[in-house]
């Protein structure tokens, strides 16, 4: 008899042939391939001669691997910020959401102060104000670059970079948010027309499509993400409010290792599945922010 199995990649670390050594006198075939949600394991399985009890025992154990891999891996909540970040160093780049000092992840910001890392490149839209925001760590000197499209708002910001302390690279807002999007995607570069005969496009390959002039531009990823959103459960799906969700959703899936910090954290199955912005699978780590200050960048008020 062949019995033909297919389960992910999770559920298979405990079957190997030092534990499981009668299984694998069993194993006929076996391939894997990786789709969208992952790795997935394909096998086939002999079991002439096997007695109806072996089968009854395998199925059982393939069974609790798969809840046991699915109970434990799948919880990614992170006790807070300060321990979400162990694994940064210097030197790393870092995505970090927002838009202005909307839905910036404050309190992943704080924590890097706190750890002193150094020599970071930072891509985020903007660049935050002199004291809050990424501005906490243009005071303590952390950042080497700045990879952004407005930056107005930074006094200091703009002090570091006539002194050469600091390194800026300027993208058209729409280019950066695309550059994102192409790293999440697995695209490596794009054509866009913005930029052309300016020098956004000064040492870049330009063409012509049907008569317009198109600049390349290349895809940008991080080795770590900070995302700031909402709501979240413990499998890492996100929910962002309003025009919090800005940069967000793009840098989720363009980093090596994505943290997401949320104003509210709730168990699996709170969150309507038609509005989730972000699915699980990009989140590495969760945590609940303790307090959010969401200061107001420009407040304009009517005379009375």
């Amino acid at each position: 008899m062949l019995f033909h199995v297919r389960l992910s990649n999770r559920a298979l670390l405990p079957l190997n042939s030092t534990s499981n050594p009668n299984l694998f006198n069993h194993l006929r075939t076996l391939s894997v391939t990786t789709g969208w949600g992952g790795a997935f394991c394909s096998f086939t399985l002999s079991l002439e001669g096997a007695t109806f009890l072996y089968l009854l025992n395998f199925l059982y154990l393939l069974y609790l691997t798969f809840v046991h891999s699915h109970s434990t891996s799948m919880d990614k909540r992170i006790p807070s910020a300060d321990l979400a970040i162990e694994k940064l160093s210097d030197g790393a780049t870092i995505l970090m959401g927002g838009f202005g000092l909307c839905g910036i992840p404050e309190n992943l910001i704080a924590a890097v102060r706190r750890r002193g890392t150094k020599d970071l490149t930072i891509v985020s839209n903007n660049a935050g104000v002199d004291d809050f925001g990424i501005g906490l760590l243009l005071q303590n000197r952390q950042v080497k670059k700045m990879i952004s499209t407005y930056v107005g708002e930074n006094k200091l910001f703009e002090q570091l970079v006539l002194s050469g302390e600091m390194q800026v690279e300027l993208n058209p807002q729409g280019t950066l948010a695309e550059r994102l999007r192409a790293g999440g995607a697995g695209i490596p570069a794009f054509y866009t027309p913005t930029g052309f005969g300016t020098m956004v496009a000064e040492g870049k390959e330009t063409r012509e499509f049907d008569g317009r002039q198109y600049v390349l531009e290349r895809a940008l990823r991080g080795n770590f993400a900070f995302i700031k959103a909402w709501k979240g459960d413990r499998w890492g799906n996100l929910i962002y409010r309003k025009t919090a969700r800005n940069f967000n959703p793009m840098m989720a899936t363009a980093a090596d290792h994505v943290i997401a910090e949320v104003e509210h954290l709730v168990e699996p199955g709170q969150l309507d599945p038609d509005q989730v912005h972000t699915p699980g699978i990009f989140i590495n780590a969760i945590f609940q922010g303790p307090s959010y200050t969401k200061r107001i960048e420009k407040r304009t008020t009517r005379k009375s």
